[in-house]
């Protein structure tokens, strides 16, 4: 599968529709490319943020992939690094994400079964649709 187009630079909303989008498809190394642009091109303030996200979406990849090991660490990176983090400004919710991670990574850990990515994709954000 091609990858995603690297360095696109999209509004924060922007950001999260495409995201979201390809979470919902089952596609999270490609949010993960989203995401990395995101912080990358966005104001410094927030690469915390969108790089936590990028973590959470590349994590979901390895859980998907059978890397058990490797997803639940990434997916733990991730929650840590946007736990705290008032994501209000872009509506992404931040307590539910790092919640949503924490489960994830406890279920796959232990070389438990690959993930179906696009079922286990987490919400960002409300009103999104």
């Amino acid at each position: 599968m091609e990858r995603q187009p690297e360095g696109v630079v999209r509004s924060p909303a922007e950001t999260l529709r495409e995201a979201q989008r390809l979470l919902d498809a089952g596609m999270p190394f490609h949010a993960h490319e989203v995401f990395e642009d995101a912080w990358k091109s966005g104001p410094e303030a927030s690469a915390p943020l969108w790089r936590g996200l990028a973590q959470l979406a590349v994590g979901l990849t390895h859980a998907a992939r059978g890397n058990a090991v490797g997803g639940a660490r990434l997916l733990r990176r991730g929650a840590d690094g946007i736990e705290g983090l008032d994501g209000a400004a872009y509506g992404i919710d931040v307590p539910g994400l790092v919640r949503w991670a924490g489960e994830l990574a406890c279920r796959v850990e232990g070389a438990g079964p690959a993930v179906d990515a696009a079922r286990e994709a987490p919400r960002l954000a409300g009103g999104l649709e």
